[in-house]
């Protein structure tokens, strides 16, 4: 059976626009009203299933109305710029949508549908028209539901004649006459002054009509008679307004309106563009959910001879493997350590660019034979050449399989990470769609998601998988094009692809843990938790769950009539701030502190670790992740080593059971000091600060001493902690009330300080305003090695979205400058280790620590060379400092 759905266009956008919060892409543009938009067009495809569909738009501001009441929608204010710019953006997704769209000049969005309805009437069809705008309800009819939006655009409620009877007790063409008499203030029709919705209804229910309500003016009485008389010309026209005009010439025609569904890649690159994650991760692009009717496949149709190799047809692999210039690694799972390799891609192109280019697939087990030991030691060839995507999950991988990889030249991933940071894209179907290459399916799409994930049969596996292998081979030029045109080439080679070799290897040595330590450490918190728990219960004069929030809050505020500092939906919030603010009133809050911590390092650290340590190695293999942070930090999972406990005692005390592999040797770490101040200063130039730094200074006391203008022994405790939380909030981009929050002090004492810091630093002041100017005229901004951070929100008119780009404009060089310098450090630091014929390893990096294993008779060389290597690993106006020691742990290396 046809069935059409007609969408109000203009209507919809607006209302999801203020329905939703502000959302951008990276490229600066907002997105939230499209994304509404979007959501409810896949809700209205998914239940309406329509065999025609149409987009209707208003075509102008002038339509035939204005040519007998020029004030016709004179009250609206001007459409704001962060939706207008959206409008271009939602007519383009449509069309990826492949469904029709509409407007005419002179004409509203509501006459091309009034129009459509009475078409459809007359042939019976079924019509569905969505709008946020009541005046729609004059087309309900036997075959046209009107779908009103509610919540915004969450919901919609279905009218048709006998609901509207219902609900407002009207026939459908009623409604012009309940815009006559109470008018519409949004469209800036008069309606008659004083009549509202509650009054007009009664009035047509004794009535019936604008046209009869005025006939029988002179017998109502009192005031309301006085404006009905007075105003019945104003009554006329705002039902002459508010009526919908169906005669609209040269609309589409129903073949025109006909929907099949949408193309999946098309559809699925149309969102990657906008950067749609939830809908990316949620839809399935393999075909359309419209009429059941099938859509193009994700699969990449241009031709690729594929080839699986097995022993039998190695020959032929060994006879291209001279040209190959691309590979690709398949591995299921997130975490490396522990990845099912299936096996390896290799693409050949065609000669000069032309002929039929060629894919091979080895599965792992084909890899793993003897025949393919020329294939296993071309791969391990640092001088054979060869692109890839990710190479740093692949080398991990294949090394558990006693597989190295070297000579790779190109990572498609990592290149792709450093031309844009905070790009949501960085799967090879992504970069292939952003770059206009020809569709490459996904891997969800041939793989599946969640519990429908299986690896697929062979000649499929072995199709996509080449497929993406030509993929990398085609981006890899493109990408370092634009490398060199963004001035990051140096630090793609010189930096980035070095030290993804580096953190391989650091991965794979992996750090010892002694695990009966670690299980002694956790039964020692466990007695001190219960212990806690028992003191708790003593403050509290009962027992009750302590890890419940309601029954917390009841002890806390009810039982204890401590006073409530924050509300959420479901009662007073307990939440670490506020049990922070609530320390002094009552010891049992302490407890409760103290009782949270203790339990975090008993579930997250003992009981986490204890599951990470590999049966065979005994060590923690942590996976450093080079592609998610848009400072350029390095990110650790599998565990997380990064957020090893450092401020309480008892959770400093878990780094004793990080010990070294080998016996009698020593854990070594070297601590960059106030790295990032430091930083700040180079790039600054502020002379107070250089100062501080060249005369080797505490850079806190100093900057107390500067901003209160006391002498060095006039700094107190009080002062220098003040000191410190500027310090460091400048880095960061620190507001008044983030200070307030920091140093329990009021908002106006916070801007004071800041000000005053400012008045003194002001070197720091003119580059916190220059780097953001330099923001707004490039777009964004670099480290000291040039990466770069795109701030497409520095122009937005969005107060919130502008000054989070501001703070980031700030930050990002000093934040980013510092990761860079430690990365590099870590870079020349394995160059030295290896040219000195040193047996000591480098296990881990957390922030701006280095932790070294290091044996007797090499401890004062390292003691040596490695703050040596790290003070020295890029050249700054103030000195870089690193603080060396050593122990039998991790724990007494501090």
């Amino acid at each position: 059976m046809n069935k059409l759905v007609v969408i109000d266009g203009n209507s919809i956008i607006y209302r999801a626009f203020f329905a939703l919060p502000p959302l951008t892409n990276s490229a600066g543009l907002h997105t939230n009203a499209v994304y509404g938009f979007t959501t409810m067009l896949l809700r209205l495809i998914e239940e309406e299933k329509p065999t025609h569909m149409l987009v209707a738009f208003d075509a102008g501001k002038a339509t035939f109305r204005h040519e007998g009441y020029a004030e016709y929608k004179g009250g609206r204010e001007k459409t704001p710029s962060e939706l207008s710019e959206q409008f271009p953006l939602l007519k383009e997704l449509l069309k990826a949508f492949s469904i029709p769209q509409y407007e005419r000049e002179g004409y509203e969005a509501d006459d091309i549908i009034g129009t459509l309805t009475r078409m459809a009437d007359e042939k019976g069809m079924s019509v569905t028209v969505v709008s946020g705008d009541k005046d729609m309800l004059q087309l309900a009819s036997e075959h046209v539901t009107v779908a009103l939006t509610r919540k915004g655009i969450s919901e919609v409620e279905r009218f048709n004649p006998a609901h509207l009877q219902e609900v407002y007790g009207l026939k459908p063409m009623q409604i012009i006459d309940l815009k006559g008499l109470m008018g519409d203030a949004s469209d800036n029709i008069p309606g008659i002054p004083g009549v509202g919705e509650k009054t007009a209804l009664k009035l047509l229910q004794e009535y019936g009509s604008v046209e009869e309500v005025l006939a029988q003016a002179d017998g109502i009485k009192g005031k309301m008679g006085e404006k009905i008389r007075e105003h019945a010309e104003d009554a006329r026209l705002s039902k002459k307004l508010a009526t919908i005009f169906r005669d609209v010439p040269d609309v589409p025609a129903w073949d025109e309106l006909s929907y099949s569904g949408f193309k999946g890649p098309t559809l699925q690159a149309a969102f990657r563009k906008l950067e749609f994650k939830s809908l990316l991760e949620k839809m399935d692009f393999g075909s359309s959910d419209a009429g059941g009717a099938e859509a193009e496949g994700a699969a990449e149709t241009e031709a690729l001879h594929v080839v699986t190799v097995d022993v039998s047809s190695l020959g032929e692999l060994l006879e291209a493997l001279p040209d190959i210039e691309s590979i690709h690694i398949e591995s299921v799972g997130e975490n490396p350590h522990q990845a099912e390799v299936l096996g390896a891609a290799f693409y050949l192109t065609g000669e000069d660019g032309a002929g039929e280019s060629r894919g091979y697939y080895m599965p792992i087990g084909v890899l793993l034979s003897e025949a393919a030991a020329p294939v296993r030691d071309w791969l391990a060839d640092a001088d054979r050449p060869k692109a890839m995507f990710d190479m740093h999950k692949a080398e991990v991988s294949l090394a558990w399989l006693g597989l190295p990889l070297r000579g790779v030249s190109f990572d498609v991933h990592l290149a792709a990470y450093l031309l844009d940071p905070t790009e949501s894209a960085l799967a090879l179907d992504g970069l292939a769609a952003k770059y206009g290459l020809p569709a490459l399916a996904s891997d969800e799409s041939v793989f599946g998601k969640g519990a429908k994930f299986s690896v697929p049969e062979q000649a499929k596996l072995a199709e996509h998988l080449c497929r993406k292998a030509r993929v990398i081979h085609r981006l890899a030029s493109l990408m370092k094009r634009d490398l060199e045109q963004g001035d990051m080439h140096r630090l793609y080679y010189d930096l980035e692809q070095p030290l993804s070799v580096v953190l391989a290897g650091m991965e794979l040595t992996g750090i010892k843990v002694n695990g009966d330590g670690l299980r002694a450490y956790g039964q020692d918190l466990g007695s001190k938790l219960a212990g806690i728990m028992q003191s708790i219960y003593r403050h509290a004069g009962m027992e009750f769950n302590i890890n419940s929030p309601r029954q917390l809050g009841e002890v806390l505020f009810e039982k204890l009539g401590l006073p409530v500092w924050k509300k959420t939906k479901t009662g007073p919030s307990t939440d670490a701030e506020v049990l922070e603010k609530l320390a002094p009133y009552h010891e049992i809050v302490k407890d409760i502190l103290l009782y949270r911590s203790l339990a975090k390092l008993q579930s997250t650290y003992v009981e986490g670790l204890l599951k990470e340590i590999h049966p065979k190695t005994g060590k923690v293999h942590t996976y450093y992740r080079q592609t998610i942070a848009a400072t350029g930090r390095l990110s650790s999972q599998f565990p997380n080593l990064q957020n090893i406990p450092i401020r309480l005692e008892e959770g400093r005390k878990i780094r004793q059971v990080f010990v070294p592999s080998e016996p009698g040797w020593f854990i070594l770490t070297a601590d960059y000091s106030q790295i990032e101040l430091r930083v700040l200063a180079h790039i600054s130039g502020d002379e107070r600060l250089k100062e501080a730094f060249l005369n080797d200074m505490d850079i806190h006391t100093k900057t107390a001493m500067d901003v209160f203008g006391v002498t060095a022994d006039q700094v107190d405790a009080n002062m220098r902690r003040q000191a410190k939380a500027v310090n460091f909030g400048i880095v960061y981009g620190i507001s008044d009330y983030g200070l307030s929050q920091n140093l329990d002090i009021t908002r106006r004492e916070a801007a004071q300080f800041i000000e005053q810091y400012f008045a003194v630093f002001q070197g720091v002041r003119k580059y916190m305003d220059d780097i953001v100017q330099t923001a707004r005229n490039d777009g964004y901004v670099t480290t000291l090695l040039q990466r770069r951070r795109y701030l497409p929100e520095i122009t937005a008119s969005n107060f919130n979205l502008r000054s989070f780009a501001e703070r980031t404009a700030m930050n990002t060089p000093i934040q980013g400058t510092a990761a860079d310098i430690i990365k590099l450090a870590m870079v020349q630091m394995a160059q030295r280790l290896q040219a000195e014929g040193l047996k000591s390893r480098m296990l881990l990096q957390v922030h701006d620590e280095l932790v070294f294993e290091v044996p007797p008779d090499e401890l004062e060389i390292m003691k040596r060379i490695v703050p040596e290597v790290m003070e020295q690993a890029i050249e700054l106006d103030v000195p870089l400092k690193v603080e060396a020691d050593y122990g039998p742990t991790w724990y007494d290396a501090k």
